[in-house]
């Protein structure tokens, strides 16, 4: 199966589609945007999220393409911030693996 950040990672888009989604970055509100654009009330999981979010701008990107009078730039837009997004944040701590102490460096320097 592909890897949803690889498979984002090659998505060719028009470069001013690309700088409006990612000025639109700082206004993204995961909990309204997510739940209106996948049309469900319970959040996804972040790879669902961005399998579902991919599966959503192929389809609006097929319209673009096809100049379908139902396209919406700004939907587009809007998608293309959602993917953006879920791509940049950080997957889940791994409970089980130990945290470094940025601390545990002071006894050291005591000592010396």
């Amino acid at each position: 199966m592909i890897d949803p950040l690889d498979a984002l990672k090659s998505l060719r888009r028009p470069a001013l589609l690309v700088k409006a989604a990612r000025m639109a970055m700082p206004y993204y509100s995961k909990e309204k945007s997510i739940r209106s654009l996948l049309g469900q009330a319970a959040l996804p999981g972040r790879k669902e999220c961005i399998l579902r979010l991919m599966e959503r701008e192929r389809e609006m990107d097929v319209a673009r393409q096809h100049k379908n009078p139902a396209y919406s730039v700004a939907r587009h837009i809007e998608v293309l911030t959602a993917l953006m997004h879920e791509a940049q944040t950080p997957r889940a701590v791994d409970k089980e693996r130990p945290q470094l102490n940025a601390s545990a460096t002071s006894p050291f320097l005591r000592a010396i």
